[in-house]
């Protein structure tokens, strides 16, 4: 399976995942700056929005190395990862302050990582072997 080329959907969804990766991880560096220059109200929970978005950032490097190493379970954890990513877009356009810019800057990407990951190619290369 290495041997063949691999399809342009599946590198454009490398590269998107590893973009998602590069943003979640500078959020997590943002916050940790924030955490360690102003006072928190709570500093658990800073704390923890801090593991988080860094854990999340791991994962989303993970999926984008499985994805190009063409492991039929990147499907699955992109899936989700991506729906999360919706919902916290149609959050962005609701609320009291609304920001419709991040919620467009969240959404316009999941929706197409969530179409790549049913495209023809992509799930061929994924495709686990009997």
């Amino acid at each position: 399976m290495s041997g063949r080329a691999r399809p342009k959907t599946l590198i454009t969804l490398v590269i998107l995942l590893i973009a998602e990766a590069a943003v979640v991880a500078s959020a997590a560096v943002f916050l940790l700056y924030e955490l360690v220059t102003e006072p928190a109200a709570s500093v658990v929970s800073a704390v923890a929005l801090v593991v988080l978005a860094a854990l999340a950032a791991v994962w989303l490097a993970v999926l984008a190395a499985a994805t190009w190493r063409r492991r039929p379970w990147i499907r699955g954890g992109a899936l989700v990862w991506q729906v999360l990513q919706l919902a916290v877009a149609v959050g962005s356009f609701q609320g009291p302050a609304p920001r419709p810019d991040i919620g467009w800057a969240l959404a316009i990407p999941a929706v197409i990582v969530l179409v790549l990951l049913f495209t023809p190619g992509v799930l061929a290369s994924t495709r686990r072997e009997a």
